[in-house]
């Protein structure tokens, strides 16, 4: 992945962002490949603007999940992939966020290596990628979600370039 330090230099994070894009946005109810037609892109101004079309509650949720990752985990890098939120630090991709039809859901790559394992196992996501879903911002576990954030980022994530 590479550094997008020049992306993000003043760009307003999701929570004092864009307006609200996505008032009319209609999300799908499960995972079924993709999670909204928000096309691929590193960096930061595509995963505020997607977060920004997301709507409310997801907005909300998702804004709460990219500053937690953002508080949480330095060096953060952001992109968009198969219409969800994706974050990771270093060389790879270490977990997603995306928005469905009545929830969030937060996916760990790899998330079964997870102490405590996160409950939650996604259909078309790979056999050891864990997570949670979440229907409101009061559903979002900061504590643990920022535990599973620093596990996760300590091991190699998915995507790593060639070299």
């Amino acid at each position: 992945m590479a550094s997008n330090v020049s992306e993000s230099d003043d760009v307003p994070g999701p929570a004092t962002g864009a307006p609200p894009a996505g008032a009319g946005t209609t999300l799908p109810e499960a995972m079924t490949g993709r999670a909204s037609p928000a096309k691929a892109a590193v960096g930061d101004k595509p995963v505020f603007a997607y977060i920004a079309g997301l709507p409310q509650p997801q907005r909300g949720i998702a804004e709460a999940v990219d500053a937690l990752a953002a508080e949480t985990l330095p060096h953060l890098q952001r992109s968009v992939k198969w219409g969800m939120a994706y974050y990771g630090v270093g060389d790879g991709w270490c977990f997603s966020c995306g928005g469905f039809a009545g929830h969030v859901k937060l996916m760990f790559i790899n998330g079964a290596t997870l102490e405590p394992v996160p409950p939650v196992t996604p259909v078309g996501m790979g056999r050891a990628t864990r997570g949670v879903e979440l229907a409101s911002v009061d559903d979002l576990d900061a504590r643990q979600v920022a535990d599973w954030m620093r596990q996760i980022a300590s091991v190699p994530g998915v995507g790593k370039r060639k070299r």
